[in-house]
């Protein structure tokens, strides 16, 4: 299937000899929204993190769109990780530059050169996540919505094919968290498939779309 982004055909996911995650079995396509539910310490955030190689895969088929990720090559990792944008639930911006500069850095570690395209790149996301007055503001001087907000345009700066968003909502209180989850809801549909971990059942059934379950080491099926 063409429009197939990720597909996972029984695959083990495992920490330090404890098996987290076993008979791992889904597909994403292009443009689709998924929440990955579960308790904390279900295996969430360790079945994202596989997904940009920050975590192996013991068992099984992994790809993620012409990646074999039980074979990709350490060269072959930051060519992934540009088609991915991470989105995480404690912003990790840099706090001694503004809001402009954290985006210009990511940006020139990726490659870009021109000043010009740069600038443009920036004003681009930062008018997609509803900041674009924000961009020469420190981060401590935005509220914990506005700074992942920020987190988001960053996310999106490479135009990625798949955004990760690890509990995008955890710091955050119901009504910043739920404008967030609208956002991503948005930018899915402009055509950027998410994948979202949340313990926050709320937020699912307030914006829902396709779930699954990370329980008793298995990802099954899930309907609220």
């Amino acid at each position: 299937m063409e429009d197939v982004l990720i597909h996972y055909q029984d695959v083990e996911l495992s920490l330090e000899e404890n098996i987290i995650l076993q008979d791992v079995t889904f597909e994403q396509r292009k443009g689709e929204f998924l929440y990955v539910i579960g308790k904390v310490g279900s295996g969430k955030s360790t079945l994202l993190k596989t997904l940009y190689c920050e975590r192996p895969i013991d068992k099984g088929e992994a790809l993620i769109f012409d990646y074999d990720l039980r074979k990709i090559k350490k060269k072959q990792i930051p060519l992934l990780r540009r088609k991915v944008g991470i989105v995480f639930q404690d912003f990790q911006l840099l706090t001694d530059r503004s809001v402009n500069r954290n985006l210009e850095f990511v940006l020139r570690a990726t490659g870009w050169k021109s000043k010009e395209t740069i600038n443009e790149r920036i004003k681009d996301v930062l008018t997609q996540v509803g900041m674009q007055n924000k961009g020469y503001k420190l981060p401590h001087e935005l509220s914990g919505g506005e700074q992942q907000r920020i987190v988001i345009a960053r996310a999106l700066l490479n135009s990625p094919e798949i955004i990760l968003a690890d509990e995008p909502t955890g710091n955050l209180d119901s009504e910043s968290g739920s404008k967030i989850v609208q956002l991503l809801h948005d930018i899915c549909d402009s055509g950027t498939a998410v994948i979202m971990t949340t313990h926050n059942y709320q937020l699912v059934q307030n914006f829902p779309a396709k779930v699954k379950k990370c329980e008793n080491g298995r990802l099954i099926d899930c309907e609220l």
